[in-house]
Order: structure tokens, then C-alpha cells, then sequence
């Protein structure tokens, strides 16, 4: 696993073999912080990211920047690996926690400009996710909430929806809650 971009570029990571969770591919991460960049400014963005897994995302986040990532990972030797990757970097910005993401979810009592969620593709809850972050305390209505998933969603109909985007089997939807004055 290696850092694309910021400063910490090129960085590598030997994710252990034994792990379950799938990084997201190079090409889909290059490409969604690419969109992501025309809506937020980095350097000024607390971010979390749910269902950690390998921490791949949140390193992204740090090396562009971000004063704030929190990586939040139930699997044990999952933040674990997280945690040591973190440590390597020595970034003030890094929050690990080690947690249930949907408790975390439910529990939340304090928002950040951008959500980041990876959860298993078979999570059963994977549905709901939506509403239960952007009905959460996580979320002011200028956060942009990325929820990463299969192909068989779809939640384009939602009037929180902003945009999919697809890379590969990687598909991505974005949601901001809209503004009191947008009509369709």
C-alpha cells in the first residue's frame, strides 16, 4: 500500500496478509480525491474515515494536509496496523480510534467537514448508512459525506445525493445536505 500524493508521497506500507479488508485501488483513490478536491480545501478539512481498514484513506488525508483525520477501525489487528503506520508518520493530525463505526455513528457528538465510509461491501447495514451518518451529529450542512461501495447501490434518488462515480468495481456516492434555498 503506498501514499499517492502530498507529503508523504511514495510512502510504502506492507499491509499483512492475513488481513481481510480490501484497500481501495490506487487508480479509484487517485481518482476520488481528484473529485474531492473541487470540494473541499484539504488543508482546512477535519475528516473522518469510517471502517478504516487498512488506513490507506486517512494516510491519503494526512498527506494532503488535513489538520485533523480520525480513523476509526473495530477490527483489532486491523488498528493495530493503522495505529503503527500513524506512529511512522509522527502527524499530530492522526486520531485513532479503535471502535464499532456505527456506534461511532450513533454516538457522535461533534461534526467534521468530511466523512469518509469503506465499510465491508456486505455489511448488512451498508443501506442505511446514509441516513444513519447524515442524521447523525457528524454532519453540518456544509459536510461532504463519501460513502464507498458495490455496484448494486444506488442512491441517486436521495436529496442529499450529489454524485456517483465509478472506477473499476469501485463505486463511490457523494452527499452534502442541501441548502435551505436550493429547489429542484
Amino acid at each position: 500500500m503506498r501514499i499517492i500524493t502530498g507529503k508523504y508521497k511514495g510512502k510504502r506500507f506492507d499491509v499483512p496478509h492475513s488481513f481481510k479488508a480490501r484497500p481501495t485501488t490506487d487508480f479509484a483513490k487517485e481518482n476520488i480525491f481528484n473529485v474531492l478536491r473541487a470540494y473541499v480545501d484539504f488543508e482546512e478539512c477535519r475528516v473522518l474515515d469510517l471502517f478504516a481498514g487498512t488506513g490507506s484513506i486517512s494516510l491519503e488525508f494526512l498527506s494532503r494536509g488535513c489538520p485533523e483525520v480520525t480513523s476509526v477501525e473495530r477490527d483489532r489487528q486491523h488498528f493495530g496496523f493503522i495505529a503503527s503506520c500513524l506512529r511512522s508518520l509522527g502527524d499530530p493530525a492522526a486520531r485513532p480510534v479503535c471502535g464499532d463505526a456505527l456506534r461511532f455513528i450513533d454516538r457522535a457528538s461533534r461534526s467534521y467537514d468530511l466523512i469518509f465510509a469503506d465499510p465491508p461491501y456486505a455489511l448488512r447495514e451498508l443501506p442505511e448508512l446514509p441516513d444513519r451518518v447524515m442524521n447523525s451529529a457528524l454532519v453540518t450542512e456544509d459536510t461532504l459525506f463519501v460513502l464507498e461501495h458495490g455496484k448494486n447501490y444506488d442512491f441517486s434518488e436521495r436529496p442529499d445525493f450529489l454524485e456517483h462515480r465509478a472506477y473499476g468495481s469501485v463505486n463511490f456516492s457523494i452527499f452534502r445536505k442541501p441548502k435551505p434555498d436550493e429547489h429542484e
